[in-house]
């Protein structure tokens, strides 16, 4: 979920004239990067190798 500051400071970002699709493209990978972040810092992730093994799991 996104924070208001967050928001607010993209939009300050942003030049005077911007369309809808590039303020909700930029909020959109604000959004995806925050969560990566707090999914890393909760230990919500897999290691590479762990994914690899998984990737090749699936050709099996």
């Amino acid at each position: 979920m996104l924070q208001k500051s967050k928001v607010l400071e993209t939009l300050e970002d942003l030049p005077d004239r911007f369309s809808m699709d590039e303020l909700f493209e930029k909020m959109y990978v604000i959004e995806k990067i925050e969560r990566g972040l707090e999914e890393m810092s909760n230990g919500e992730t897999i290691s590479e190798e762990e994914l690899d093994k998984e990737i090749d799991s699936w050709f099996k």
